[in-house]
């Protein structure tokens, strides 16, 4: 028998505003996400970038079916992963629509990269990923995409530009970069253990 206080009360959905409102205050690590290959590029700013598997290397990222990314990660397959730096707020306003620049526009030629797959990362990313896709699921207007990592690079040192209630905010420190990654991909013993 459930206990009567462990019975929720019926009430109405949360509102979107509510909603966003209330996820804002979940501060994420901000990405790039790239698809195509030479003049039919793209990219998006997203803070739903999560590792999801070591053993292979495996992540999952939350799509928008109606990003300019989508058709080229559905029928491309692959896409590449690039963690920004603190220093590149300018950049993720750019690849968040907020400028105004269509997808190919988004992009400064001399600071992409490809490796194995083809896909673009940013050559001073602090870290970038090459991802093959393995499965989409689809949920109302998302796809969450999971992939297998196929290729890392990193880059030396900067600390990270996190996403926070709205604006765009960098951790510098060593310690507080060392806590957030503790946090965002925490160790075999489990979150019910921190």
């Amino acid at each position: 028998m459930i206990h009567p206080a462990l019975v929720a009360d019926p009430s109405p959905t949360a509102s979107v505003a509510e909603f966003k409102q209330a996820m804002q205050q979940l501060a994420g690590g901000v990405a790039i996400i790239t698809a195509g290959r030479d003049d039919v590029v793209t990219g998006m700013t997203v803070s739903s970038l999560v590792s999801l598997s070591f053993d292979p290397p495996t992540v999952m990222v939350s799509v928008n079916r109606s990003a300019s990314s989508w058709p080229l990660i559905q029928n491309e397959r692959v896409f590449g992963a690039s963690i920004l730096r603190s220093d590149h707020v300018a950049l993720a306003e750019r690849f968040s629509g907020g400028r105004g620049l269509s997808a190919p526009r988004r992009f400064d030629r001399k600071a992409w990269t490809v490796l194995s797959t083809g896909a673009p990362i940013l050559r001073d990313a602090l870290a970038a990923f090459d991802c093959e896709v393995e499965r989409v699921v689809d949920h109302r207007s998302y796809s969450i995409v999971i992939a297998q990592v196929v290729e890392v690079r990193m880059s030396a040192g900067g600390g990270v530009l996190t996403y926070w209630n709205g604006n765009y905010s960098g951790l510098e420190g060593e310690e507080d970069i060392r806590l957030w990654a503790e946090v965002g991909c925490p160790s075999s013993r489990g979150l019910w253990e921190i």
